[in-house]
């Protein structure tokens, strides 16, 4: 079975968590540590021997064009995450539109090869926004790993189906939900992100060998280059559950990782959703 591997390339001030703590205004002060998180995680990658899709902010890739070829010339494909991390929720159709296409030509000038998967910044495509998978299909994407089939208090869509989808009759676009596993009438996590940083590895591994071997469906897994960085700044201010959401653990990922690219079979997002085409009714 193979298994979607994916990377949200964003660096450490740029994330959800801290978006009420570090004002925009002042990311350009903060101490860049993206590229060089990145560069580990393809060495990861490569020492392991898989391959994944990159879900690059285009605020990013124009910032950092050189890390975009690498990836590219490592067989991973780069995909959007929009441009610099807002939520589809608080866009307008009008903002959504602009912030896609912003972000598709930056990472398609860094890389020179066509983007065709979009992830919205923390999951953030639910019932708020009937819009956005009409829109994406308008600009041409293929598909989108932009919905959580959970309840969480950043994001969620519970009522989402679990696996791959197709949210217009009249495109072609799939949706491909980050994983879940569900039990007691609960769809619980199961994708990665800061669930696999924060609870016991062999939680996941369970996870992921349920969805493979009785729903015979592959895991959408995803993680970000700061989840395994330990030596990232410390935001003082920021609320302790961001803190306790953020923070721990950071070493412990590169292992983690290594050992679940060892234990499983990963690919890029874009073969995956292929593979899944066949099963959408």
């Amino acid at each position: 079975m193979l298994n979607a591997l994916s990377v949200d390339v964003e660096d450490w001030y740029m994330v959800g968590a801290f978006e009420r703590t570090i004002d925009r205004a002042d990311w350009p002060k903060k101490e860049i540590r993206v590229e060089r998180n990145t560069d580990a995680v393809l060495q990861l990658f490569d020492d392991a021997g898989v391959k994944a899709t990159f879900f690059t902010l285009g605020c990013v890739a124009a910032a950092h064009p050189a890390l975009m070829r690498r990836i590219v010339d490592g067989g991973h494909e780069v995909a959007s995450h929009g441009w610099d991390h807002v939520r589809v929720f608080t866009m307008s159709p009008g903002q959504f539109q602009a912030d896609i296409a912003k972000a598709r030509t930056a990472i398609e000038d860094a890389t020179g090869q066509v983007v065709r998967g979009y992830r919205a910044p923390s999951f953030s495509i639910d019932t708020r926004t009937p819009w956005a998978h009409g829109l994406l299909a308008e600009a041409g994407y293929v598909y989108s790993s932009s919905v959580a089939p959970i309840k969480h208090d950043h994001y969620g869509w519970p009522d989402s189906p679990r696996f791959a989808w197709r949210p217009l009759a009249d495109a072609e676009l799939v949706e491909l939900p980050v994983s879940t596993v569900h039990v007691a009438g609960r769809n619980f996590a199961a994708g990665g992100g800061g669930f696999f940083r924060l609870l016991p590895y062999d939680l996941s591994a369970w996870a992921i060998r349920r969805l493979n071997v009785q729903e015979k469906r592959p895991a959408i897994f995803y993680f970000h280059p700061w989840d395994m960085d330990p030596g990232q700044p410390f935001v003082k201010d920021a609320p302790l559950k961001s803190k306790l959401r953020h923070y721990p653990n950071l070493s412990r990922m590169a292992p983690k990782l290594k050992r679940l690219a060892r234990e499983f079979q990963w690919g890029r997002t874009d073969a995956v959703v292929e593979g899944q085409r066949a099963l959408i009714a």
